[in-house]
């Protein structure tokens, strides 16, 4: 079993960073401004993360456009958010979420988690012409925690606040 994992302390609410992932979830404008490799997004069903509904994606992984199609399976508001890659993936790429946890007044710990469901020399073995996609989509998954923090915390790149 192959476990990514990423944890990353926002010094912001839990009910802001929370409210800043669901919007950076809801359209290309803001999908694009979370992370620079996110290439597309639409909303196949339903509400944009809602449970139920379902999300078509793509984006760059080792230099490499890649879509994927998730249904969200649970949505606890300021806690949870977890959804699943669609049928046959989900075979083998069984759970992702992200984790919201207060750590006291105005913080909150934000962990993104993903895991495929097969052994770390099946999975090299099986996707050799991705050389390397596990090592981009873990890198994919710390930098998309670090934006969330800077758009969470206010601070953007362009900005220079000492100015």
């Amino acid at each position: 079993m192959i476990e990514m994992q990423d944890t990353i302390d926002i010094d912001a609410p839990v009910e802001h960073v929370f409210e800043c992932l669901v919007k950076s979830l809801q359209n290309l404008e803001s999908y694009r401004a979370w992370h620079h490799e996110h290439e597309s997004i639409e909303w196949l069903r339903g509400k944009p993360v809602e449970e139920g509904s379902v999300v078509h994606i793509k984006e760059y992984l080792n230099g490499v456009l890649t879509g994927l199609t998730f249904r969200f399976v649970e949505v606890v508001p300021n806690r949870l958010i977890r959804y699943r890659v669609r049928f046959p993936l989900s075979i083998i790429a069984p759970e992702n979420r992200f984790e919201f946890e207060p750590i006291g007044e105005g913080s909150c710990r934000f962990t993104a988690y993903g895991r495929i469901r097969m052994p770390m020399w099946l999975f090299q073995k099986s996707h050799p012409a991705h050389e390397g996609k596990l090592k981009a989509s873990m890198q994919h998954m710390k930098e998309e925690g670090e934006n969330l923090k800077r758009i969470a915390e206010g601070k953007h790149a362009d900005t220079d606040k000492s100015a």
